[in-house]
């Protein structure tokens, strides 16, 4: 410890303070250094997701007094024979800058009186070059399948101060729009310096570990995270399936829904996200 002593000159006592002050300058210095250096980014590694789905929510929008009287009755059968969320679980791979997303769980219908929805499915698989920003992405639709090749989606993200803790990594919130209308809550960590996430959603200056579209009902959660380095050429993008670009595939899904009905325009959405 430094001391400065009662009746030293005005001139050692400046020497003695210009010291004290490079003394604490010095190890303010350590001290950042070394905190730098045990801050960890985790730039390869896998991740798994559970995707949660409220059933209850999306059956209850789609009834109306024209149909209530056959709708109402069913949907309380159906309350007691099903669980409210409907869960399902995917991977997202990443490493050099790309990113694999991959359902575990494809294709899982309920038996009901009700058909789910496409936004209660997981028919994609999704590869993103976030360095070249494309994309692509196979995915069922109906019998046909598709291979999407596009550009990254562009989602625009306002962000705000809200913060927690998920998987282990601290996230920031960002608000986002995406389809010009559909609202989206994303939790993203930049000690995952990679701008993906689940499905076709990133763009944000970190890894998207939680995600929520809160008018469509649902939800993604990182439920693990796992760094992991791996074999050259793990990481690549699907084949198989008819090749379209994004406006080619809104017109066959377009064919498909030829109805404005509220279900068609609400299934078409959901394919697009």
């Amino acid at each position: 410890m430094i001391l400065i002593r009662w009746g030293l000159t005005k001139h050692q006592k400046n020497k003695q303070m210009k010291k004290l002050i490079l003394t604490f300058s010095a190890l303010a210095i350590i001290t950042v250094s070394t905190f730098a250096q045990n801050v960890r980014f985790t730039r390869s590694g896998l991740i798994e997701y559970q995707k949660k789905v409220n059933m209850y929510a999306i059956i209850q929008r789609s009834i109306n007094q024209e149909n209530e009287a056959l709708l109402k009755p069913a949907f309380e059968a159906y309350k007691q024979q099903h669980p409210q969320f409907k869960e399902l679980k995917s991977t997202l791979l990443f490493a050099d800058n790309k990113t694999l997303f991959t359902p575990v769980d494809m294709h899982i219908s309920i038996t009901s009186f009700f058909n789910d929805p496409q936004i209660a499915m997981q028919n994609n698989i999704v590869y993103s070059d976030l360095t070249t920003k494309q994309l692509i992405s196979k995915r069922k639709v109906f019998d046909d399948t598709y291979l999407l090749k596009d550009r990254l989606k562009n989602i625009k993200w306002k962000f705000t101060d809200e913060v927690r803790d998920i998987a282990g990594y601290p996230c920031h919130r960002a608000n986002g729009l995406t389809l010009d209308s559909v609202y989206v809550v994303a939790f993203y960590t930049d000690k995952i310096p990679v701008s993906g996430g689940p499905e076709l959603f990133g763009g944000l200056p970190g890894m998207i570990l939680q995600l929520a579209l809160p008018h469509e009902n649902v939800s993604w959660i990182a439920t693990k995270v796992e760094e992991a380095a791996f074999p050259e050429n793990t990481i690549v993008p699907p084949t198989g399936g008819t090749i379209v670009n994004l406006n080619e595939l809104i017109d066959k899904l377009k064919s498909v829904y030829k109805d404005n009905t509220k279900n068609a325009l609400e299934d078409l959405k959901a394919f697009l996200l």
